[in-house]
């Protein structure tokens, strides 16, 4: 994994709005509705390339494929990769609705909730041993990937999949005897999917949501206890899953779900930090530019990354507003200031859209994001390496002499 040797390099956590050609095909494949399916994966490797290319372009370093094999959302969409699973009606309402900041802001949540339709209408229920199925689907992904970063110029490439913990939240378990036998067993199954990008030569992006939101879901009833004692497990099981994986092939997410929400029960950084770093990765991703945890950064200067990288936040996925470059640039050098310019690169606090249906922003607005990204990147290496500004004057007063 590269580190920011020279100058700040950029990224975003992955996943980017889906382009229209492709929405259709993916409306038909979740509606049940006949589609033809080698039309379907040209458009899926076409849409690909358009948006490798687009991110090359605009300055994006680090690139993903924008998560576009994924048809269902982030995290949910392993349902299509895992055998084990039986989807059933919600009983007694969904599980994803609740939690102590929706209950604090109840008829906001009602007016969200009325205009977005759930990602999820079903739960998925454990009924028989989990294995990974989804070795074609993943292929596919990779190959098409591969074939979208031929003729560009990026630093390095990754694919984002969900952690353990996040993988298809809120299951329920109907054949382990426990819910952690229930956790190593998606840990060993999700291990072929980690294993495969890997291989493929790809950097690994384990998405995390799930880690810091069941704060808001545990504490209460349980203690802050309990909830650091469940953080701490969830992070030994990711540990297993990346068993055979070199760690600096691997960025890990954390981030406190992106619903445009208060988050006024969120987790504080600072509370869970120590338990984070204890992950077997070469990176951390954690949101950073958002109003709820922008003052978070002084927490890295009380931290060591022994050796790792830093991308943290410095624009935001969940407002229209788009960040003035300066405005990025500062939020680059406090960093820099904190853990050193070379371990930071500069990121986005979570993906533009959630899954195929659920986006943020517009895609303009997005794509002006990751352009004032660029831009900061830009404005704040001069800022860290004032000598190659001063040599690259030098140079050309010596071409005018």
């Amino acid at each position: 994994m590269k580190d920011s040797s020279g100058r700040i390099l950029t990224t975003h956590v992955g996943s980017l709005i889906r382009p229209p050609a492709l929405l259709e095909f993916l409306r038909a494949k979740q509606g049940g509705k006949p589609y033809d399916q080698a039309a379907y994966a040209q458009c899926l490797k076409d849409s690909v390339a358009t948006v490798v290319r687009q991110q090359a372009e605009i300055g994006i370093d680090v690139v993903s494929d924008g998560e576009f094999g994924k048809a269902i959302s982030w995290s949910q969409y392993a349902l299509e990769r895992l055998a084990g699973f039986e989807r059933r009606p919600f009983a007694g309402g969904n599980p994803f609705a609740r939690g102590a900041d929706r209950a604090r802001f109840a008829e906001f949540y009602a007016e969200m909730d009325a205009k977005d339709d759930g990602a999820t209408t079903a739960e998925s229920v454990v009924v028989g041993p989990i294995r990974y199925t989804g070795h074609a689907a993943l292929q596919q992904d990779i190959d098409d990937f591969k074939a979208a970063l031929k003729g560009v110029k990026v630093e390095e490439a990754f694919l984002p999949v969900a952690a353990v913990s996040s993988v298809i939240p809120d299951k329920k378990n109907e054949y382990y005897k426990s819910d952690d036998e229930l956790q190593m067993a998606v840990a060993e199954a999700m291990r072929t999917e980690y294993k495969m990008i890997a291989d493929a030569g790809f950097l690994v992006q384990l998405d995390d949501a799930r880690a810091a939101v069941t704060y808001d879901r545990m504490v209460p009833p349980k203690s802050f206890k309990e909830y650091r004692a469940w953080l701490g497990r969830q992070i030994e099981i990711m540990n297993h899953s990346l068993k055979g994986i070199p760690q600096d092939r691997v960025r890990y997410h954390v981030c406190w779900g992106s619903w445009p929400g208060p988050h006024t029960t969120d987790v504080p950084l600072r509370d869970i930090i120590d338990i984070i770093l204890k992950a077997r990765v070469g990176a951390f991703v954690i949101e950073g530019a958002n109003p709820r945890h922008e003052h978070e950064w002084k927490v890295w200067g009380d931290f060591d990354l022994k050796g790792r990288i830093l991308i943290s936040g410095v624009i935001s996925h969940a407002t229209n507003v788009v960040e003035h470059p300066e405005l990025v640039a500062e939020r680059i050098l406090r960093l820099a200031k904190e853990v050193g310019r070379e371990n930071v690169i500069a990121g986005t606090d979570c993906g533009f859209a959630q899954g195929p249906f659920y986006r943020r922003v517009h895609p303009s607005i997005m794509w002006a994001k990751l352009e004032a990204l660029s831009q900061g990147a830009k404005i704040a290496s001069k800022q860290l390496w004032p000598a190659k500004k001063a040599a690259k004057a030098g140079t050309k007063r010596r071409k005018r002499a």
